[in-house]
C-alpha cells in the first residue's frame, strides 16, 4: 500500500474481500492467510485516501502487488465536534480517582490484581501467603472498599482476614480507582473507596486477535499460563480466556517463626503449606448496533491454597504431617473456593438518554478444612471440613443518563441485590443468612462555565438481613444451681430480622486553569453492619480467638473532605490529595480481658474515629528517554470514644514513599524498546497499634525490571518479555497490612520471575 503522491506505505489501512480481512503494517504491507486459490476481489480504503479496488489471481507463484492510494479531501460547510476525551471527562468531575491503564497493570503485574494495584499510591493490600490479597484504600478495607467487575459489585466472603480476591488478573485491561466515599453510586460498602474493573475494549470489526501468557518464579517455583482470544465480524463479538497457576511454599528470609513463644524451624526457608492451585475460565458474547450494545459474560475462578501450618492455632505441634516432604504438598490446613459469575451489561441510545442495564449472579463456594481437633467440650470432629460458605448473589443495576442540554449530565438510577449465605461443617463462626438492599440515586454535573463544574447527588439506601439460628453440632457442660449437672446443644445464633436505612450525599467543584486541575468534594456515606459483625459467636482458629458479634450495632456513618490539585504538562507532572474524615460510629474487633475455653474473646463495638492523610506524587521526563517518579501516602487514625480511644486502627498503612526510575534505551540486537526499571520504596515504622498488633520496623527495598519487544514469529506482532527481581537484597522486612505480620511471618524474600506475552 503505497501513497501515489509521496509513495510511502500506508498503514492502517483496511483490505476487505469476501470473508477476507486485513490491515496494512508501517510498511504498508498486508498478510491474509488461508486464502483459496482463484480470483479474489479486493478493496482497500483509508480515510484521507480514496478507495481502490484490486483484482488478484493467488496461484502457487506470484508477484509483488503495489498499490497506489491517492489523497482525497472532503470539503464540509460545518464541523461541530461534541465528544470530549476520557482525561477532559475525569477532569470536570469532582471525584479524586485514578484511572489504571493496561500498560501500567502489564509492567507492575505481580502475584495478584491487588499486589499489581499497590503501587499506586494510597492503595495497598492486605496479603495472605503468595497469591491472596484484598485491597486497601486509605487504610481501610474488608468490606468498606467495593470491587466491581462488569458494572457489578464482587460479592465473596470478603469479611475475612484470610480471604483474597477470586478474580484472573490476565482478564483485566483498565482499572478505575475511587479514594474517598462514593457510596453515592455504588451502594453501602463503598464507604472507603471504590476498585471498578472496567470493560474490555471492543475488538475491530472482521478481526481476530489473541495472546498467550507465560509466566515464571523461582522464590514459590511458580509455573503460568494465561491464554485469550477476543473477535468480532460486523454486529457480534466474542471473548475467551483460560489461565492456570500452580506454585509451591513461597520462601522468606528467615529460617524460624516465633509465634506465642514458640519457635518453629522452616526447611529451606519455606514458608511450609503456603502452595497452591488455580485454574480459571471466562467467555463472553456481545452485540453492538447504532444504539444498542449488549455483552454477556460467564467466568470462573477456582482456587485451592494452603495455609501456613504454623498460623492455624498451635495443633501442628503435634501433628503427625510431615510438612517439609515437599514444596509443592497442600496438606491441612487449606482452604477450596469457586467463583462462578455471569454479567449482562447492555447499554441502550434514545434520543439524548443512555440507559444502562447491569444483571448479575455468583456463586462463591468456600471450603476451609483443618485437621479434626477437638476443643473444649467438643469431641474430635467427623472429617477435616471445618467451615463451608456457599453465597448465591443476585444484583440488578438500572441507570439513566440524561443530558438535557450541553451544560447538564444527570443520572438517576436504582440498585437491587439479594444475597442468600448458607454454612455447614463444624466450625462455627458467622450464621447463615439473607440480606436484600435497595438503594436509588440522582446527580447532575453542571457546567457552571467551560472550566468550573459542581458535582451534587443524593442517594437513599434500605437494607434487610435476616440471620438464621444456630446450635452446637455437640453437647456442653452445664453446671445447675442445685448441684446436678446438664448436657445441652448451646445456641450460637439466634433468628434476627434487622433493617437498615440512610442517606448519601455529595457536592464538589472542579476547576481546570490551563494545566491544572482543582477539585474540592464534600462527601457523607454509610455501610450496613455486616452478618459477622452482628451475629459471629464462634471461634476463629485461623487467629487463634473466640469472635462475637454484637445485634445493637448501627451502620458506620462517614464525613469526608477531599481536595485534589493536579498539574501535568508535556515533561511534568505534580499532584496533592489530602483528605480529612470523620467516622461517628466505626465498627471494629476489640479484645476483651474475658476468655472462653482459654482463648481470648474479641467484641464487635463502635467508636468514633478522626481520620486524616494524603498523597502527593510527581513524574518528570528527563533527555526524553529517562522518566523518574516518587510519591508518598500517609494516613493518621484516632480513635475518639470507645474502649480503645486514643488509639489507631487495625491494619493502619505507615508512611510510605516510592521511588522508581524508567530508562528506555535504544534497540540492540533482537531488543526492541527495551526498558530499565529501578523501584525503591522506603517505608516507615509503624508504631501507632492497637493491641493485639506489634509494633512493625520500618523497610527499604529495590525491586528491578526488564521490559522488552522481540521480533520472533513477526514483526507486525512482537513478543513482550518482563524481566523482575523482587526484593533484591533478599531484604527481611514486615508489611504491617499483611495477614501474617501477627504471627512473625516476613514478607517474601528475592524472586525472580520472567513473564512473555505472544500475541497471535
Amino acid at each position: 500500500m503505497i501513497n501515489a503522491k509521496t509513495l510511502q506505505p500506508i498503514e492502517g489501512a483496511n483490505v476487505i474481500g469476501k470473508g477476507l480481512f486485513s490491515i496494512s503494517t508501517s510498511e504498508g504491507t498486508f498478510t491474509v492467510k488461508n486464502v483459496d486459490q482463484g480470483i479474489h476481489s479486493l478493496t482497500i480504503s483509508h480515510i484521507g485516501y480514496s478507495a481502490e479496488t484490486a483484482t488478484i489471481e493467488v496461484g502457487p507463484t506470484m508477484d509483488t502487488v503495489k498499490i497506489y492510494l491517492r489523497e482525497s479531501a472532503t470539503e464540509l460547510q460545518e464541523v461541530e465536534v461534541n465528544a470530549k476525551t476520557k482525561k477532559r471527562e475525569t477532569q470536570e468531575r469532582a471525584i479524586v480517582s485514578q484511572t489504571v491503564s493496561k500498560d501500567f497493570l502489564d509492567k507492575n503485574r505481580e502475584n495478584s490484581l491487588m499486589q499489581t494495584l499497590k503501587n499506586i499510591p494510597g492503595v495497598s493490600t492486605i496479603n495472605i501467603g503468595s497469591g491472596q490479597s484484598k485491597p486497601v484504600i486509605r487504610g481501610l478495607g474488608f468490606n468498606r472498599v467495593v470491587v466491581v467487575q462488569n458494572g457489578i459489585k464482587h460479592e465473596a466472603q470478603q469479611w475475612g482476614n484470610d480471604h483474597g480476591l477470586e478474580i484472573d488478573q490476565y482478564g483485566v485491561e483498565t482499572v478505575k480507582i475511587i479514594k474517598g466515599p462514593a457510596s453515592l453510586q455504588y451502594g453501602s460498602d463503598a464507604i472507603a473507596g471504590v476498585v471498578d474493573i472496567q470493560a474490555l475494549k471492543l475488538p475491530i470489526q472482521n478481526s481476530m486477535k489473541g495472546e498467550v501468557n507465560l509466566l515464571g518464579e523461582n522464590n514459590n517455583d511458580l509455573l503460568g499460563v494465561s491464554a485469550g482470544i477476543d473477535a468480532r465480524t460486523n454486529k457480534w463479538f466474542y471473548r475467551g480466556r483460560l489461565t492456570y497457576r500452580d506454585h509451591g511454599d513461597y520462601k522468606v528470609p528467615t529460617d524460624k517463626i516465633n509465634y506465642e513463644n514458640y519457635i518453629f524451624e522452616l526447611d529451606d526457608n519455606n514458608l511450609r503449606n503456603t502452595a497452591g492451585q488455580e485454574a480459571d475460565a471466562s467467555f463472553g458474547i456481545g452485540f453492538i448496533s447504532n444504539n444498542l450494545k449488549s455483552e454477556t459474560t460467564f467466568s470462573n475462578v477456582n482456587a485451592k491454597n494452603g495455609f501456613f501450618a504454623n498460623a492455624h492455632g498451635l495443633e501442628v505441634r503435634t501433628s503427625n504431617i510431615d510438612y517439609d516432604s515437599s514444596n509443592r504438598d497442600l496438606d491441612l490446613p487449606y482452604h477450596k473456593v469457586n467463583h462462578f459469575k455471569i454479567t449482562n451489561n447492555t447499554s441502550l441510545g434514545i434520543g439524548n438518554h443512555t440507559l444502562y442495564l447491569d444483571l448479575g449472579y455468583q456463586n462463591n463456594h468456600r471450603e476451609e478444612l483443618s485437621e479434626p481437633v477437638p476443643h473444649g467440650y467438643m469431641p474430635t470432629p467427623p472429617d477435616n471440613k471445618e467451615r463451608i460458605f456457599d453465597k448465591n448473589t443476585y444484583a440488578l443495576n438500572v441507570k439513566d443518563s440524561h443530558s438535557p442540554n450541553a451544560r447538564h449530565d444527570i443520572v438517576a438510577g436504582v440498585n437491587l441485590e439479594y444475597q442468600n449465605n448458607n454454612i455447614g461443617g463444624w466450625g462455627f463462626l458467622i450464621p447463615a443468612y439473607n440480606r436484600f438492599t435497595i438503594g436509588a440515586f440522582a446527580y447532575d454535573n453542571f457546567e457552571i462555565h467551560r472550566d468550573l463544574h459542581l458535582l451534587g447527588g443524593l442517594r437513599y439506601d434500605y437494607g434487610l438481613l435476616n440471620s438464621q439460628s444456630y446450635f452446637d453440632w455437640y453437647p456442653s457442660t452445664r453446671n445447675n444451681n442445685d448441684g446436678s449437672t446438664s448436657y445441652i446443644y448451646l445456641q450460637r445464633a439466634q433468628n434476627t430480622t434487622l433493617d437498615f436505612g440512610n442517606i448519601s450525599a455529595s457536592v464538589g467543584l472542579s476547576f481546570i486553569y490551563n494545566n491544572t486541575t482543582y477539585k474540592v468534594n464534600l462527601g457523607k456515606s454509610f455501610r450496613m453492619p455486616l452478618a459477622n459483625e452482628l451475629a459471629s459467636d464462634g471461634v476463629n482458629y485461623h487467629m487463634y480467638r473466640y469472635e462475637r458479634g454484637n445485634l445493637d450495632l448501627d451502620p458506620e456513618s462517614s464525613y469526608q473532605l477531599d481536595l485534589d490539585i493536579d498539574h501535568s504538562n508535556a515533561s511534568f507532572s505534580f499532584g496533592v490529595s489530602p483528605f480529612v474524615n470523620l467516622f461517628e460510629n466505626f465498627i471494629y474487633l476489640n479484645p476483651t480481658s474475658n476468655y472462653y475455653e482459654t482463648l481470648q474473646i474479641y467484641e464487635y463495638t463502635q467508636s468514633k474515629v478522626f481520620r486524616a492523610g494524603g498523597e502527593i506524587r510527581a513524574s518528570a521526563t528527563i533527555l526524553q528517554n529517562l522518566e523518574l517518579n516518587a510519591s508518598t501516602e500517609y494516613v493518621y487514625s484516632r480513635q475518639t470514644s470507645g474502649a480503645k480511644e486514643g488509639f489507631t486502627l487495625p491494619f493502619s498503612p505507615p508512611l510510605s514513599g516510592l521511588f522508581s526510575a524508567n530508562y528506555q534505551f535504544k534497540n540492540f540486537l533482537p531488543f526492541k524498546k527495551p526498558q530499565l526499571i529501578a523501584d525503591y520504596r522506603i517505608t516507615a515504622s509503624q508504631e501507632e497499634i492497637v493491641p493485639p498488633e506489634e509494633k512493625t520496623e520500618g523497610f527499604q527495598v529495590l525491586n528491578m525490571s526488564f521490559i522488552s519487544k522481540i521480533d520472533v514469529f513477526s514483526s507486525d506482532a512482537p513478543v513482550d518479555i518482563r524481566v523482575k527481581l523482587n526484593n533484591v537484597f533478599n531484604t527481611k522486612y514486615y508489611n504491617h497490612t499483611s495477614f501474617y505480620r501477627l504471627i512473625d511471618v516476613p514478607e517474601p524474600g528475592r524472586n525472580l520471575s520472567i513473564s512473555l506475552t505472544i500475541p497471535f
